[in-house]
């Protein structure tokens, strides 16, 4: 059969537009390469870097300030995937083995007591055995700021550098893997980018499972400094059951998340989840640029550590008000934002706490 010049071109240029992905489909794919899989690299190599610098300081080539730098950018590396937890490290309880939170009857120092207690000689067998309590970062960073453990004691940092260094080796494996479950052909990654697979059946799909990880993270900001605010406690704060009070990275840690979370919206290259939105929406679109700048504002204003900002009315005020600004932050995303999108975001990690 004989075609025309211009009907072979019409053809052509119905094939081209049928090849080409769907808006979510390019959005999942874009945020997969250019903004979680970076973010999942970063956190293995800061667990990586965090290994090494338990060995260096144990065997004495790093001193404790050094040790504990090493500790705090891991926490930001870890903090930063809070809205990207979708795949391998969402399930299985792994996510358990990076951060215990909310330790409400501080068993971290009771279960890393009773461990060195029990195991004089600990092995690192001994470590992947144990609780998720004492596998990750919480109960490092016990070992390394708490005012119990007096680390210039060479007897006593004889007895904890067994456990630095399995938890540093514990956290590369399970960094490693996860990366790898990214990486390797047909893993999240792909999953992500090319559908049908075996985990999404369609894009819709995919999207939908990283708008609920991005608005539950938001949802976890609030909890977080709720919690030490004491808003589930009739006002009374509770600094001690804010994350990561031992080493006062608690702002720097909701920081990371933050920022992480505006790279689910942005995306690495203006392809995130704002460039699903309609030239009609456009309204909705300066709204959630504009919470984002106002609450990454007034935290990067937060000049004192957390513990400080609770223990009087100003602070408290500030850490209020900085509240108020990630709940109208979370009522964009789970309200407007996914209603305009067609998603149904269900249920979070955080209900029901």
């Amino acid at each position: 059969m004989i075609r025309s010049p211009f009907a072979i071109a019409l053809l052509a240029l119905g094939l081209s537009a049928c090849s080409q992905p769907d808006p979510q489909q390019r959005v999942s794919a874009a945020l997969a390469e250019g903004v979680m899989l970076p973010a999942y690299s970063a956190w293995q190599q800061s667990s990586q870097q965090l290994a090494d610098s338990a060995k260096a300081y144990c065997d004495g080539s790093q001193d404790l300030g050094a040790a504990q730098q090493a500790f705090l950018a891991d926490v930001s590396s870890w903090a930063a995937l809070q809205p990207l937890l979708v795949g391998p490290l969402a399930e299985g309880n792994r996510a358990w083995q990076v951060q215990f939170w909310p330790d409400k009857k501080n068993l971290v120092q009771r279960q890393v007591e009773a461990l060195l207690k029990g195991k004089p000689q600990l092995s690192q067998a001994d470590v992947e055995k144990a609780s998720v309590v004492v596998q990750g970062l919480t109960a490092y960073e016990y070992v390394l700021f708490d005012a119990g453990v007096d680390l210039s004691d060479a007897a006593q940092k004889s007895r904890y550098c067994p456990l630095l260094t399995a938890i540093g080796e514990h956290q590369v494996q399970l960094s490693g893997g996860i990366l790898q479950q990214w990486q390797a052909e047909g893993g999240m990654r792909a999953q992500l980018s090319e559908f049908p697979n075996a985990r999404y059946a369609e894009a819709p799909e995919a999207m939908a499972e990283l708008l609920r990880a991005q608005v539950s993270a938001i949802d976890g900001l609030k909890k977080k400094l709720g919690t030490a605010l004491g808003r589930q406690s009739k006002g009374v704060p509770q600094p001690y059951q804010a994350e990561f009070w031992r080493s006062s990275a608690s702002l720097a840690s909701l920081a990371a998340t933050l920022s992480s979370a505006e790279r689910i919206w942005l995306g690495a290259n203006q392809d995130g989840v704002r460039a699903l939105l309609a030239d009609d929406q456009v309204e909705l679109a300066r709204r959630i640029d504009q919470q984002y700048s106002a609450t990454r504002q007034q935290l990067a204003a937060l000049q004192r550590p957390l513990g400080e900002l609770l223990a009087d009315e100003i602070g408290r005020s500030e850490l209020n008000a900085f509240y108020d600004n990630l709940n109208t932050l979370h009522r964009l995303h789970e309200s407007e934002l996914a209603k305009v999108l067609g998603i149904q975001l269900g249920f979070n990690a955080h209900d029901g706490d």
